[in-house]
């Protein structure tokens, strides 16, 4: 294995995530090529380094940045620079400059006993001369995210003189409090981007921000979270939105308590993947929307907010045959029935049923015939123990993954009854080996997993391989929320 020649060696490691430190690892002393390959994913994410990483690159740092630091009184304890293996700093492809700014201030604060003024000049100054280091050395950045303006005074042109570092930036993630300098100096210099994300503040918009955008030409994925409610702002997205290419393929709104018109949406008719999350007081504008075509579309995930059933009806009528995947977490039967009736494509459904309207779910599950994963929510309206009567009875073989999300709710699934379930999977035809996750609500103790006899069927049926993946979630609003913004960033 260690004999593997290094293209191999690329290949394999593809498959180990960035943020598996402990493998990662134990990689750089197998020899010297297995040390150059994972060396490399171990410094590309700037997200995964911890304070001794910024150690060893304030001890990268160049003379001239050195002298800086000194000058103001900075010493840091860094390793000798004589004893470096690599230039650390040319392996980063993902840069978040508010990680960056956060973890110098964590090693500032472990080092030195200083004030409060002290400590925010001392980080400004380190984070400054890290940050040219890495416009210098590093051959192509894919990532850059700055969602936190920090007021670091850096000049993108001037140290990124040949544009080789950001000449081929495919994602950036930025907050619309940032200088129009910032956004003026990248619209020179990256025009291929292939996703942008927006965190839209109490600011107004800057100017420079469309122009950014409506110099892309490759532009695929566009995200923008609106963090604020004022009037003057909000009036402005659909102008901000007229700068995206109509060839975008993803999209992704989020807008708390804010309501705006969604009619520019019609605009982009290559649309594969449509996400909208907004306050669940809020009914949606779906007005516009619900006769419109997206030939295209295969993901559509609505989060929180209420649309008119009838209009949403509508629009699955329209774009329902290509659907792949369908999420939302209202309750409307009416509209149950129309996803039987007009998405007999969907690979992944989670939608809100009740015992009242099980006959619906068993229309569902006969008619999306390819369904391979199915997420239900089970609470005082609809019992874990009914539901996956439905599913085992009626499911079509392409099924292979069950979520079952609980609200409080007691399971009322006792073991011999999860036995059964079991029993009654195994003979599907063809069988196929199970995912089962569970998502309780934090601190819950009443869904199926929290019973040890339930618990130890599970084991049994794991170690029988019905079950491939078994997996307990904590309900996290915070992933819920990012869920686009994770699925939509592109290999780098």
């Amino acid at each position: 294995m260690s004999q593997l020649n290094i293209d191999c060696l690329n290949e394999i490691f593809k498959y180990i995530d960035d943020d598996d430190i402990v493998t990662l690892s134990s990689c750089l002393l197998v020899n010297q090529l297995w040390c150059q390959v994972s060396v490399r994913i171990l410094w590309r994410n700037v997200s995964n380094y911890n304070t001794s990483n910024f150690n060893t690159l304030i001890a990268c740092l160049p003379n001239e940045s050195k002298k800086i630091l000194n000058e103001n009184g900075i010493n840091i304890s860094t390793p000798n620079s004589k004893f470096l293996t690599f230039n650390y700093s040319t392996f980063c492809k993902i840069l978040s400059i508010n990680q960056v700014h956060y973890k110098i201030e964590l090693l500032l604060r472990n080092q030195q006993t200083i004030s409060y003024r002290k400590l925010t000049k001392y980080t400004y100054l380190v984070v400054k001369e890290i940050l040219k280091m890495f416009m210098n050395n590093i051959p192509s950045l894919k990532s850059l995210s700055y969602l936190k303006n920090l007021n670091i005074n850096l000049n993108l042109l001037r140290y990124n003189k040949e544009k080789v570092c950001l000449k081929n930036l495919t994602e950036l993630h930025c907050s619309s409090d940032i200088s129009n300098k910032f956004f003026y100096q990248l619209s020179r210099i990256c025009n291929n981007l292939l996703l942008i994300g927006i965190m839209i503040k109490c600011h107004s918009i800057p100017i420079r921000l469309a122009e950014l955008i409506s110099v892309q030409k490759n532009l695929k994925s566009f995200y923008m979270i609106i963090d604020c409610s004022m009037d003057d702002i909000l009036c402005n997205i659909p102008l901000l939105m007229t700068k995206l290419p109509n060839t975008l393929m993803s999209l992704y709104l989020s807008a708390g308590t804010c309501n705006y018109s969604l009619s520019f949406i019609t605009n982009f008719t290559n649309l594969q993947k449509l996400e909208l999350s907004f306050n669940s007081t809020l009914y949606l504008d779906f007005e516009k929307l619900q006769y419109a075509n997206f030939p295209q579309l295969q993901v559509l995930i609505i989060k929180f907010a209420r649309p008119k059933f009838e209009l949403l009806i509508n629009f699955l009528e329209n774009n329902g045959k290509n659907l792949k995947e369908l999420y939302l977490d209202h309750y409307d039967n009416s509209f149950n029935l129309a996803v039987a009736k007009f998405c007999p494509n969907l690979l992944k459904l989670y939608t809100i049923f009740t015992n009242e309207e099980l006959e619906t779910l068993k229309m569902v599950l006969i008619s999306c015939q390819y369904i391979e994963s199915i997420e239900l929510f089970c609470d005082e309206y609809l019992s874990d123990k009914k539901a996956l009567e439905m599913i085992v009875n009626y499911s079509h073989e392409y099924l292979c993954e069950i979520v079952i999300t609980y609200d409080y709710q007691e399971s009322r699934l006792l073991p011999e009854e999860l036995e059964f379930f079991f029993i009654n999977w195994t003979s599907h035809i063809p069988q196929k080996s199970l995912s089962l996750e569970i998502i309780r609500c934090e601190n819950d103790k009443t869904s199926l997993d929290t019973d040890h006899e339930n618990m130890k069927i599970i084991e049994k049926y794991i170690k029988l391989g019905v079950i491939k993946k078994f997996k307990i979630t904590d309900f996290d609003i915070n992933n819920y929320t990012l869920s686009f913004i994770m699925s939509n960033s592109y290999n780098v």
